[in-house]
C-alpha cells in the first residue's frame, strides 16, 4: 500500500479458506472506478487452503486471528479498527462487484451527514451451475430508500413485517461512515450482525440508505442442513430482534406453474439439469415449512424453549457449500 495515498473508502474482507474466489473478489474491487482512492484490509481466521499465498499478490492489509476468535460482529469491529478511510464497505470473499461503480454507487448516497451507512443488494447470476429460480430477473428499475425515525422510538410503531423490510440491512455490500461505526460498533452475535446494527442505528436517530443499485454477485449453493439451519437461525434473530413471527407462505397451483416456467425457462441449462434444480426447490420448500413449524411449536411452548433449540441446532453457525454435486 503506498504510504502517501489517499484513503477515502477502506474495504474489509473476512476470509477463511477463501482461495477458489478471492481473486475474483480482489481483482474486482481494484478494478473499482474509486480504487484510487481505497484500502483493502483482509481478516484472516485460520485459512489452511492456498489464500494466504494467493493475497501476497495483492495491496492489501492482511490481519490474522485465530479461527476461535471469530465473530460476525466482533471481527468487523476488529477490522475498522485498522481502517484508515472515513468510510468503511464490508463485503465478502465470495462476491464480485456487478460493475465497475458499485463503490462509487454506496458512496454517492452519503447525502447528509446524518446517513451512518448505505446498503446494496445481492444478486446471483444467470450460471447453469446456480439454482435458476434465485437468478436476478428485475422487475422495475431500483429505487434508493431512506429509512430515519423522529422520534427515534416511533420506529416500535412499527409492525414486525415493517421491521423487517427497514432493517434488511446486508454486509455483503454496505458502507458506512466509520466514525459512526466507532461510536456505534457490531455486537458480539453468531450472526444477523448486519440487521442488529441497523436496528441500533436508527434507534439512535441515524438514517440509513438501501441502494439496489450497488450490486455483487453473490451464490451458496444450499443443501438441505444448511437450508434448514440458515433458515432456523434467520428467524430466530428477526423475532428476537424485530419481534416477526413466520408464515409459511402456502404454495399455489399457480405459484407452482411459475416455478416451473423460471426453471425450465431458463437458457443454457440441459434439460436433466432443469429437472434437478425442479426438485431442489420443491425440497427447499419442504425444509422451510418444516423450520416454520419447529419454531412455532418451540415457540408456543416458551421462549426459553425457542432458545435452546436454536442453540441446539445453530450454536454452530451454517457454513454454505460452495458448490452444488450435480
Amino acid at each position: 500500500m503506498e504510504n502517501n495515498k489517499e484513503i477515502l473508502i477502506s474495504i474489509v474482507i473476512p476470509v477463511k479458506n477463501g482461495g477458489p474466489w478471492i481473486d475474483n473478489c480482489i481483482r474486482s474491487i481494484m478494478g473499482q472506478s474509486l480504487h484510487s482512492k481505497t484500502e483493502i484490509i483482509i481478516i484472516d481466521s485460520g485459512s489452511t487452503d492456498n489464500t494466504l499465498e494467493l493475497l501476497k499478490k495483492y495491496p492489501v492489509r492482511l490481519f490474522s486471528i485465530p479461527a476461535g476468535e471469530f465473530n460476525h460482529g466482533l471481527t468487523r469491529n476488529f477490522g475498522v479498527s485498522h481502517c484508515k478511510g472515513k468510510y468503511v464497505a464490508f463485503t465478502v470473499q465470495d462476491a464480485v462487484p456487478a460493475d465497475v461503480n458499485w463503490l462509487e454507487k454506496l458512496f454517492d448516497c452519503f447525502s447528509d451527514e446524518l446517513i451512518a451507512g448505505v446498503c446494496g443488494r445481492q444478486v446471483v447470476p444467470h450460471d447453469p451451475n446456480y439454482n435458476p429460480l434465485d437468478w436476478y430477473r428485475p422487475a422495475s428499475s431500483p429505487i434508493i430508500r431512506r429509512y430515519q425515525f423522529t422520534p427515534p422510538q416511533s420506529f416500535f410503531k412499527l409492525t414486525p413485517s415493517e421491521k423487517k423490510g427497514v432493517c434488511a440491512w446486508d454486509n455483503v455490500t454496505a458502507m458506512y461512515r466509520k466514525d459512526i461505526l466507532l461510536g456505534l460498533p457490531f455486537e458480539k452475535t453468531v450472526f444477523a450482525e448486519d440487521i442488529i446494527w441497523a436496528k441500533n442505528a436508527l434507534l439512535n436517530g441515524y438514517a440509513i440508505v438501501y441502494n439496489p443499485a450497488a450490486q455483487v454477485y453473490h451464490y451458496h449453493f444450499e443443501d438441505r442442513e444448511y437450508v434448514f439451519k440458515r433458515t432456523l437461525t434467520t428467524l430466530y434473530f428477526r423475532y428476537k430482534y424485530l419481534g416477526d413471527i413466520p408464515e409459511f407462505r402456502s404454495y399455489k397451483l399457480r405459484n407452482i406453474l411459475s416455478m416451473v416456467k423460471s426453471i425450465f425457462g431458463a437458457e443454457g441449462i440441459a434439460l436433466k439439469k432443469k429437472f434437478y434444480w425442479l426438485r431442489y426447490n420443491i425440497e427447499r420448500i419442504k425444509v422451510t415449512k418444516s423450520v416454520i413449524k419447529l419454531f412455532k411449536e418451540s415457540l408456543a411452548k416458551s421462549e426459553s424453549e425457542l432458545d435452546l433449540v436454536h442453540q441446539r441446532i445453530c450454536g454452530v453457525p451454517p457454513i454454505p457449500v460452495k458448490f452444488s454435486k450435480l
